[in-house]
């Protein structure tokens, strides 16, 4: 028996990223991008309609910055875990982003070798931020 693909959907407004994301999901075995969309307040709508199993959101978002959507995502569609991507550094934003219950953060500079090891480890019930950001609070 088949094990089904983990839904994922993309949030990011960057269509040169929002490729990057999609390409690396989708040639990874199990996984399946179910949605793709570019600002904040689509994504609620999206996330509570489409409930997927996991959301990678940005944070700078046109319409709704990606906190405030993680924040009503988190009402909607409570068992998406929210996986940040954003190549903000600042150590307040980040808590605020994971005070969301978002379970990730990986900064997009650090993407082509954290993002496919923090989803895994997200899916798997774990928590992940970027190592960079590891190192500045250490």
């Amino acid at each position: 028996m088949q094990k089904s693909p983990v839904r994922i959907m993309v949030v990011e407004d960057h269509e040169i990223w929002s490729q990057f994301v999609h390409s690396m999901l989708h040639n990874r075995n199990g996984f399946r991008v179910v949605c793709e969309v570019s600002d904040g307040l689509e994504a609620t709508l999206k996330a509570g309609e489409l409930k997927p199993d996991m959301i990678v959101l940005d944070i700078g978002l046109p319409t709704l910055n990606g906190i405030e959507a993680a924040r009503r995502i988190a009402c909607l569609a409570p068992q998406s875990k929210i996986l940040f991507l954003s190549e903000n550094r600042d150590l307040d934003v980040v808590r605020e982003a994971m005070s969301t219950g978002a379970r990730g953060y990986v900064l997009k500079s650090q993407a082509a070798t954290e993002l496919l090891p923090a989803v895994e480890n997200v899916l798997g019930g774990g928590t992940f931020r970027s190592e960079r950001l590891k190192l500045a609070t250490s």
